[in-house]
This record gives structure tokens, sequence and C-alpha cells, in this order.
């Protein structure tokens, strides 16, 4: 029996979830080309500088004036997260104790780890942000993304 190939055209790429995508900072809309011109997030340089639009499928990725000033929203989340996944590993692993300093020093290792973790998370969170009003579209390679409705190049970097 031959099998049915209407979508066996999918690449591997479009067909990784969309939480993977998110990770690896991918433009939501092909889940293909990178939101970021540097793929090391710890270049403090070049850490949030962005494509104007993605290189593979020409979706505008600053949609608006202060567009991303949301995403500190979805970088709180992940950072409540993380502190959230780390004490419950301290206290099955080590525990906590009202006799000793433990608690401290797990803020101490927490607060190290969301330091390290920050120029990645904020990037996450720019992706993220952006996939909550850039969806996937299976057909993008034949359909031109939305026009932008509210930019403002003279007001662009007035922030």
């Amino acid at each position: 029996m031959i099998p049915h190939t209407e979508n066996m055209d999918l690449t591997a790429a479009e067909k990784k979830p969309s939480m993977l995508n998110l990770l690896a900072c991918k433009c939501p809309r092909c889940r293909q080309g990178d939101m970021f011109a540097s793929k090391n997030p710890w270049n403090l340089k070049t850490t949030m500088k962005m494509h104007n639009e993605c290189p593979v499928c020409k979706q505008p990725l600053n949609i608006e004036v202060g567009f991303y000033y949301g995403s500190s929203y979805v970088s709180y989340a992940f950072s409540i997260a993380i502190s959230a996944a780390t004490f419950v590993a301290w206290w099955v692993l080590i525990g906590f104790s009202v006799y000793d300093n433990r608690f401290f020093w797990w803020l101490g290792l927490n607060a190290a780890l969301l330091i390290l973790l920050q120029p990645y998370l904020m990037r996450v969170a720019r992706t993220g942000w952006l996939a909550f009003f850039v969806r996937y579209d299976k057909d993008w390679k034949t359909n031109p993304p939305a026009p932008l409705e509210r930019t403002n190049k003279d007001q662009e970097n007035n922030w």
C-alpha cells in the first residue's frame, strides 16, 4: 500500500514542535530563520541584535515601535519557573532547615544561575513574545507575510 503523500514535502525543520523552535530562537512564522544576527547569546555586544526581517520567510521582526517591551513579562515567567524548579530540586536533593544556611546557599546559587542565563532568557522571551502575535504558516513559501500596521520609522529609535 502506498502511503498518503499530501503532506510528505515538509522539511524536518517544519515538523519540529514550536517549543523547540522557541528555545532555538527561530522565526515563529517559518520555524527556520534565525531571529538574531549572532547565534551566541553570551556575546554581550550582539546579544539583542535582531534581523529586521526573517532571513528565510521575510517576516518583519519589529512589528511596531516598542513591541518587545512586552517580552519582559515572558522573561519574568521563565525566571519564576527556573527559580521554582531549582527550589524544588534543592528541597528534594539537599533540603531546607531553620538551623543552618542552606536556604541562603540556594538563594545565591539561584541568583547566579539566573544572571548566567539572562542573555539567553531575554532572547527566548523575545521569540516567545513574537510567537504570540505571529503564528506558524505551513504555506509560508507561497503566502507573503502580513503587512505591518503600526510602524513609524521616525520614532523607531526614540526609546
